[in-house]
């Protein structure tokens, strides 16, 4: 009983490992757009890390992950960068005031 136990725990790991490795493989994102079963769409996964690379191209030390996990982050560069027409729309997510009403 042991030996198949001890089979069935190895093959379980196997499996997990397998899932584990799927499980990180890399977003393919395009300025704010993400690879989804061959089209490109807005997500916001790759909406926030559009906004950390223009906010690098303003001089700013902003990752994806800051962007990603930290909204009051997300908030001060809007109000910096996010007139920017790249991000406009990202930035209108957290800074709602800033919208102009016609």
């Amino acid at each position: 009983m042991s030996a198949r136990l001890t089979i069935a725990a190895s093959a379980a790991c196997v499996v997990f490992a397998g899932l584990a490795g799927s499980a990180q493989a890399e977003i393919a994102c395009s300025k704010g757009f993400q690879k989804v079963q061959g089209s490109w769409l807005s997500t916001p996964y790759c909406r926030d890390a559009y906004v950390a690379q223009v906010a690098k191209e303003y001089g700013f030390s902003a990752t994806a992950a800051q962007v990603r996990n930290d909204p009051l982050f997300k908030q001060r560069l809007c109000r910096f960068i996010g007139q920017d027409i790249r991000i406009k729309e990202s930035c209108d997510e957290v800074n709602p005031g800033a919208r102009s009403w016609f």
